[in-house]
């Protein structure tokens, strides 16, 4: 009786895993790999499919900020001006007195966690709307970045920066690691403390967790430094990769962390979702977006069908919270 029963909870539980929104997502990245491995000989090839995790592990940071806020039930349009503020303002930083580099990496991710943060208390305090606070936010840091940096590229002389951008321990590229780092850090708070209890709450529904003693605004708060935290990493990672940091170089990556966290399974209306979505949500983007380069399509093509399959995604998030 009781290993029967255990049969049937094993088989309910692979069940519920096999048609998870993750599960699935991931299953699509492996089945898009190998048929375009089929079609375009190379795409398969270890390099370049290397090349494609390094490419989703800035966006899956990004996206990691971006998924707590979604799900509490916001959103957040300053992540792209945050990363360029942490690309620009690191090698600004850096100071001789510290050969390894480590202070100014410290003190980037300080600075955009207070942005962050700023953001947080206008949407919880002043009762801001998250899309309204945010933006206004990336007005005025692209406003300071321009006075900062004017036109030009700002090049990163940090050596941490660098081993981050261009280092391949065991083959694999250091961001890639660093990303599993802050994924496992943040999936265990979303799902295995209190605050991302607070945060699924939240985003369900606001008024319930008023009454039940939550404390909307503090979380708020906190879930907003987190995005400008995760931004700030990304940044980093991003001028490692680059070498450089100049206004605008954290652009693209604000609708890219949306679709990530959308094609992960999260709603964008909030309350539901997980970051474990949010990651093959990455690299499934950047594979596609590898597809339309490798198929030749010109620049205006590429940003049509991507904002089309954007536009698509919320219209089905919106329509799952309906049925919810």
């Amino acid at each position: 009786m009781n290993s029967s029963t255990s049969a049937a909870s094993f088989t309910r539980r692979a069940s519920m895993v096999l048609r998870s929104r993750p599960f699935l997502t991931f299953a699509t990245v492996l089945l898009v790999w190998a048929v375009a491995s089929v079609m375009r000989p190379g795409f398969g090839a270890f390099g370049h499919l290397r090349y494609l995790v390094e490419l989703a592990s800035v966006i899956g940071l990004v996206a990691a900020g971006q998924t707590f806020v979604v799900i509490a039930g916001g959103i957040d349009l300053s992540i792209a001006a945050i990363v360029t503020v942490s690309a620009v303002s690191l090698p600004l930083l850096s100071i001789d007195a510290d050969p390894t580099g480590l202070t100014a990496i410290l003190a980037t991710l300080v600075m955009t966690t207070f942005i962050g943060l700023g953001n947080g208390l206008g949407v919880a305090y002043l009762r801001v709307h998250p899309m309204i606070m945010t933006l206004a936010m990336a007005t005025f840091l692209q406003g300071l970045l321009i006075i900062i940096a004017g036109g030009s590229a700002i090049s990163s002389q940090n050596p941490l920066v660098a081993w981050l951008g261009n280092a391949r321990p065991a083959g694999i590229p250091a961001g890639v690691f660093v990303w599993l780092g802050v994924s496992a850090l943040v999936l265990l708070i979303m799902h295995a403390t209190p605050l991302g209890t607070r945060i699924y709450a939240i985003g369900a529904n606001p008024l319930a967790s008023r009454l039940s003693g939550v404390p909307l605004q503090a979380t708020t708060t906190v879930v907003y430094a987190i995005s400008g935290f995760t931004a700030g990493l990304a940044g980093v990672l991003l001028l490692g990769m680059n070498g450089q940091g100049y206004v605008g170089i954290g652009d693209p990556y604000l609708l890219a962390s949306i679709a990530a966290v959308v094609l992960g399974g999260t709603s964008i209306l909030g309350g539901l979702g997980t970051y474990a979505g949010t990651m093959p949500g990455a690299l499934l983007l950047v594979t596609i977006t590898a597809l339309i380069t490798v198929v030749n399509a010109s620049a205006g093509w590429r940003s049509i069908l991507f904002g089309s399959l954007v536009l698509i995604l919320l219209l089905l998030s919106g329509r799952e919270k309906v049925r919810r």
